[in-house]
Parts: structure tokens; C-alpha cells; sequence
């Protein structure tokens, strides 16, 4: 085989395709964000940012920031080992701690990244219960997805959402058949809630576990940033919830909570937590402050949501095509992978915007967007023009608007996993 031929193959067929992805290089600067300074091979100029997973942005916050320098200080920037081996320091122990209590949870496990912590314990959990059968939402994360895949184990995927689905499919089990129901609290790409309580309703019914990822909505919904399932008041009634300290908590890995056996088990047994080396110490460190603070942050999550609706307003105002929702995350579409990057390009050549393109293996073909998310740090009068902005793009590119009578846009599922 010519090994050469089919990567370079294969690029060629990406970039053909419209889907080949350039990374930008962009620095945001604590002092000036959400202004950050893009570099181009020896060229630098300022963008302003509008797709940050920085939702509280917290990894800028001075009292987090000097807690990293002090710890590193103390103990260096590496952890020196896998958990088992050297590798748990006083912080990471602290850090399960918070987790535990932020859920309402007897105990937490920190992993990599919160992918790291989906793709290994759903794999676990389905190689060591014998004969289980997953439930899966069609627009489950890819980290969900591949650790249920992995497993080779019987999957029934429900429909987006759709509850009268799933229980169709609970239906066909066998009452002894060991169940779990797998699904996100707020989806990454939509910013679609899923009906929590329904679910939980089912899980309790036929007696399934159920597995929730929370990695979008920590920090940002329910009291003191506990989640989407805390807001519901219904975190006790979940088995396991999977999140993150990479997005509104602004450092960098992922957890899952639970009680003390299942988080036991997953210790004992999850390759991806085993085989690994621990986070660094500063890291957790940083972790703790992050969500102390957070849990104070309801001033930071109300200017979100104020930003978020005035986004929304201009947009319906200007006919550009959104999925209307009630959450921090706004997606424009724009149906096609060529448009969607030359758009992005005009927006940051011609008004200093950034805004990364999203189109597959992210999301389907033909629905292809931005992802909007905003921060505490964009002012009324950014959003402003930053729909101004994008209203003057859209007219010089002729691109599809859609009547203010009607701004629902249909969500696609993708197929690729």
C-alpha cells in the first residue's frame, strides 16, 4: 500500500469537500478580552471573540490566576505520575471533594478532559455490566457516542429529545435487562435543554441508570451554577453526571459524580483514568477557586442571559437564520461549508470578528453554522454591532434570511459515529 498516497488522498478529498479546518491563531489577552490579538504568519491584528467556551471567563479572574503561580510555585507545573503512582497531590483529593458537594453527590473522579471522562466510564460501565442495553439521544456528544461504540454493546438510539420514542423503545427490553439511558442537559451544537424530568420518570419505571452530561450548563444554570439538573431539582435522581473545568469554569479537564461505589468502580477499573497521567496540581488548584467563585457568579450568569436575548432580538430584527432556544448558546446557520467560512472570513477581514465556522463531522452536512456564545466581559454595545455586523455580511453575500414570522430552523442529525 502506498501509504503517502492515501493521507494526501484523503486531505485532498477533505479540502474538495469544503471541509478541511484552519486553525486560528488567537491570544486573548486578559486585559483587553473579549478583544484578543490574532497572529498570522509575522502580521497581528485585533479580533473580537464570539465563540469562547470561557463562558464566566474565569481562567482570566486575577484571584484564579495568582492561585496557579502559587501553586506551581509550590509544587512545580507537572503532577509527577498517573493518580495510582505519585500522581495525587492534596489538590486533586480537594478537587473530588467540590465536585461531590457542587452535585450533591457522595464522590467525583477527575479526569484529562471531559471527553476522557464520557469515552472511559460509559465504556467501563458497559464492558463490566453484562447484557446492558443503551438508551442514546441521536445528538449525544462524539465522546458519548465512541464510548458507547467501543464497547460493542446493544444500542437503541432515540430520536432528539423525543421521550414517547425512547419509552417506545423501553418498551422491547426485558424487565431483567440491565438499561442505562445516556443523554446531555443542554446539547453543545442546538442549545437545546432535554426533557430532564421526563426522563427521569422512565429511568425510575423500567428501572434503567441514567448517565447525564453536564458539560454545558455547570457553572452557568440552576442555584449557585450546579447545573441544568440542580435547577430541576432532580441531580439526586441521576446516576452519574459527566462535566467539565475546561468551559465555564475556564481550566482545563473533565468528572464524573456519583455515589461512592459507582465512582469506586470507575476508579478501579476505567483504563482512560488509570493509564493516564493526573492534571497538574496548579490545575486543580485553579479548579477549586474557579467554582468557589462560580457558585457567587449569579450577577455574571444574569448578564449572559440579558446578552444572550438582546443577540436573539437582533438577530430576528436583521432575518438571519437562528435556532431559537432559551440558553447561552445561539446557532446561526448558514447551510453550506464554503459560505460558512467566507462569511467567517468577511466578518474578521472586514470587521475584526471572530467567529469559528462549524460544519462536519461537528455537525451534518448542509448545516453547517456559528456557534455564538457570549461572556460577561461583551457589553450591550458589542452586540450591537456585532449583529450589525453580521446583517452587513449577510447582504453582501446575498446570504439566506429567513421572515421574522418565522425564525425556526430545523435541526439536523449527523450520522457520521
Amino acid at each position: 500500500m502506498n501509504y503517502e498516497k492515501f493521507f494526501s488522498d484523503e486531505l485532498k478529498s477533505l479540502k474538495s469537500q469544503g471541509l478541511y479546518r484552519k486553525f486560528r491563531e488567537i491570544n486573548r489577552t486578559r486585559s483587553t478580552f473579549p478583544k484578543a490579538t490574532e497572529r498570522d504568519g509575522d502580521s497581528k491584528r485585533q479580533v473580537e471573540v464570539w465563540c469562547s467556551n470561557d463562558y464566566l471567563n474565569l481562567s482570566q479572574h486575577p484571584a484564579i490566576v495568582n492561585e496557579t503561580i502559587k501553586v506551581t510555585q509550590e509544587l512545580g507545573t507537572g503532577s509527577g505520575g498517573t493518580r495510582n503512582i505519585s500522581g495525587t497531590s492534596s489538590y486533586h483529593a480537594d478537587l473530588e471533594r467540590t465536585l461531590a458537594e457542587l452535585h450533591k453527590k457522595d464522590s467525583a473522579l477527575i479526569f484529562p478532559s471531559a471527553y476522557t471522562a464520557n469515552q472511559s466510564t460509559l465504556w467501563t460501565l458497559c464492558k463490566k455490566l453484562d447484557g446492558i442495553e443503551i438508551y442514546s439521544d441521536e445528538l449525544n456528544h462524539a465522546s458519548m457516542i465512541q464510548g458507547i461504540k467501543n464497547a460493542n454493546v446493544k444500542v437503541h438510539i432515540f430520536r432528539h429529545n423525543d421521550t414517547d420514542h425512547l419509552e417506545e423503545l423501553l418498551k422491547t427490553s426485558n424487565a431483567n435487562t440491565p438499561k442505562m439511558i445516556v443523554f446531555e442537559s443542554l446539547y453543545s451544537m442546538e442549545g437545546l435543554r432535554s426533557p430532564i424530568e421526563k426522563i427521569i420518570w422512565l429511568e425510575e419505571k423500567y428501572n434503567a441508570l441514567t448517565y447525564l452530561d453536564e458539560v454545558h450548563s455547570v457553572g452557568l444554570y440552576g442555584p449557585e451554577g450546579r447545573g441544568i439538573a440542580a435547577e430541576a431539582g432532580v441531580s439526586d435522581k441521576i446516576d452519574i453526571i459527566n462535566g467539565t473545568l475546561s468551559k465555564s469554569f475556564g481550566q482545563l479537564g473533565g468528572y464524573v459524580a456519583a455515589n461512592a461505589d459507582i465512582i469506586d468502580f470507575i476508579r478501579s477499573f476505567a483504563p482512560g483514568f488509570i493509564f493516564t497521567s493526573s492534571a497538574n496540581p496548579s490545575i486543580a488548584a485553579a479548579s477549586i477557586q474557579a467554582i468557589k467563585i462560580a457558585k457567587k457568579a449569579d450577577i455574571l450568569r444574569a448578564n449572559i442571559r440579558a446578552n444572550s436575548d438582546l443577540i436573539r432580538e437582533g438577530l430576528t430584527e436583521y432575518e438571519i437564520p437562528f435556532l431559537a432556544n432559551d440558553s447561552h448558546i445561539i446557532p446561526i446557520h448558514l447551510y453550506e461549508p464554503e459560505l460558512c467560512k467566507q462569511a467567517a472570513n468577511v466578518l474578521i477581514e472586514e470587521h475584526g470578528i471572530y467567529i469559528q465556522p462549524i460544519f462536519y463531522p461537528t455537525v451534518p452536512k448542509g448545516d453547517e453554522r456559528f456557534r455564538v456564545t457570549i461572556t460577561p466581559k461583551h457589553s450591550a454595545s458589542d452586540v450591537q454591532s456585532f449583529v450589525q455586523s453580521l446583517d452587513k455580511v449577510w447582504s453582501s453575500l446575498n446570504l439566506k434570511r429567513l421572515p421574522k414570522t418565522s425564525n425556526k430552523v430545523e435541526t439536523k442529525v449527523s450520522k457520521i459515529y
